[in-house]
């Protein structure tokens, strides 16, 4: 008997899966550590009266960051075409839903298991054992928003080209492996946190372990794609292709910056952080700062107010102090803020040069900006607050005395999430489009756009397009 579709199935990608799949469940069944699970919180509680109200802000801060994936997909509908809105959704809801899975069974204990020579963690699959356990689930639970964060941004980088089938793939790959193991060198006390450098390189909210990461993982992507049909002509002069709805783009923006409080503010991981209010000012001047630096960049390049601009100006400066937003002050956030806002700018164009298609500007928005973002620490950090506590050491960067040596440290990061996203990426994509036999869809179907071939259906079924292509 003969199911359709069968001999399509990317199976040899698929057992990759399978197999990894398969080890973490013999690891599960390895002798385990003595149970020390607290799964009804009754000795949590005993131990610490005050744990419930830190339990309800962490869980309120995980709903923030879950509600940036409404964000990420106004966003990226906004400023693409209408006939790749169903696609984009669909990529959107999966790479939350299957990295989810993914990162329960494989990557949380990579990512904080005991470490293995600060390379990666060995404990914790599938949060069994003893960690089975109200402490380790309310960590699970903030965490996995962010790993479904850094999948997400790659989404707007390969926009309206990729298979969805090679989509989800990659979505498993990288919330199971890629992140899990870079975030486990800063957050899980691995090899980049331990550097001899200042206090080792710190990223308090993700510029390096989320953000960088999604866009160096969207430029490995983009370039094993290749540009959209349309985007540079035979000459190699790039033609805008504009989004179908910059509605639709603000309200993504708003709700990505609604929902940032929780990323970062959250990310004391506990009510009684005061400082906490430190956070969220810095995150709001860094977003303001960053819209209207980009508005004042690209208005002196092209003489127009670019409203598309000045809302990835917002992200940008958002991005920008991820990393620092606990140990800087107010006038390094906007500083922050303001300069990532002309990165945005200058990295579009830089990118539109190269013949690097991203159709929302991810890579420029949160590889270049959480790049910097992971610098500014080594710069703007004050000396007032330590590692999440108020309690020392103290994080302190160049332009407060501190020395060279937190700046150092921060660098190396920066090279080693350089490294380590791209290529990965690179070699993910390239291995997916070797299994697919092209992890890029038909140029018909391109051109038709992905809803009708790959979803059989349209987001906007009573619109009529005549010709979406930017020129003849």
């Amino acid at each position: 008997m003969s199911i359709p579709g069968l001999r399509r199935f990317p199976w040899r990608a698929a057992s990759v899966v399978v197999a990894a799949t398969v080890a973490a469940l013999a690891l599960l069944v390895l002798p385990a550590p003595a149970m020390a699970a607290d799964p009804s919180g009754a000795t949590t509680l005993l131990e610490d009266p005050a744990a419930p109200l830190d339990y309800v802000w962490i869980i309120l801060a995980s709903a923030l960051v879950f509600v940036m994936q409404g964000g990420f997909a106004m966003l990226t509908a906004g400023l693409c075409r209408a006939k790749n809105v169903v696609n984009l959704m669909m990529k959107n809801l999966m790479d939350f839903t299957i990295g989810s899975l993914a990162f329960f069974s494989v990557g949380f204990a990579i990512m904080f298991g005991s470490s293995k020579a600060g390379l990666f963690g060995t404990t914790g699959w599938f949060l069994a054992g003893e960690y089975y356990d109200v402490s380790y689930y309310l960590m699970f639970l903030f965490q996995v928003m962010f790993a479904a964060t850094a999948a997400t941004i790659v989404a707007g980088a390969v926009a309206e080209r990729l298979k969805v089938k090679a989509y989800f793939l990659y979505s498993i790959a990288v919330c199971a492996l890629i992140y899990p193991v870079y975030g486990h060198w800063v957050w899980g006390g691995g090899w980049l946190s331990a550097l001899p450098y200042g206090v080792g390189h710190v990223d308090f909210a993700g510029s390096g372990v989320v953000h960088a990461v999604g866009g160096f993982l969207g430029l490995a992507g983009a370039i094993v794609l290749g540009p959209r049909i349309g985007r540079f002509d035979r000459h190699g002069k790039p033609h805008a292709i504009p989004g179908h709805s910059m509605t639709l783009a603000a309200l993504g923006v708003f709700i990505l910056w609604f929902g940032w409080y929780g990323f970062n503010a959250g990310s004391t991981l506990s009510a009684l952080e005061l400082r906490s209010a430190v956070i969220a000012v810095n995150t709001t001047l860094a977003a303001s700062a960053g819209a209207v630096s980009s508005l004042i960049v690209i208005s002196r390049k092209t003489g127009k107010l670019d409203v598309g601009m000045a809302l990835n100006g917002a992200i940008a400066g958002l991005v920008g102090v991820t990393a620092s937003c606990a140990w800087i002050e107010a006038w390094a956030a906007v500083v922050v803020g303001a300069i990532a806002g002309g990165i945005v700018v200058f990295g579009v164009l830089f990118f539109d040069r190269i013949h690097v298609d991203d159709p929302v500007g991810a890579v420029s928005v949160h590889g270049l900006n959480g790049i910097w973002g992971l610098l500014a620490v080594g710069l703007f950090a004050d000396g007032t607050y330590g590692l999440y506590t108020t309690e020392g050491p103290m994080v302190v960067g160049l332009f407060y005395g501190g020395g060279a040596g937190q700046l150092m440290a921060q660098a190396i990061g920066v090279a080693v999430v350089i490294a380590w996203a791209f290529g990965t990426g690179f070699i993910l994509f390239k291995i997916l489009d070797k299994a697919l036999g092209s992890i890029r869809v038909e140029p018909q179907e391109e051109i038709e756009g992905l809803d009708i071939g790959e979803h059989g259906g349209k987001a906007y079924p009573n619109f009529t397009v005549v010709d979406e292509l930017p020129y003849r």
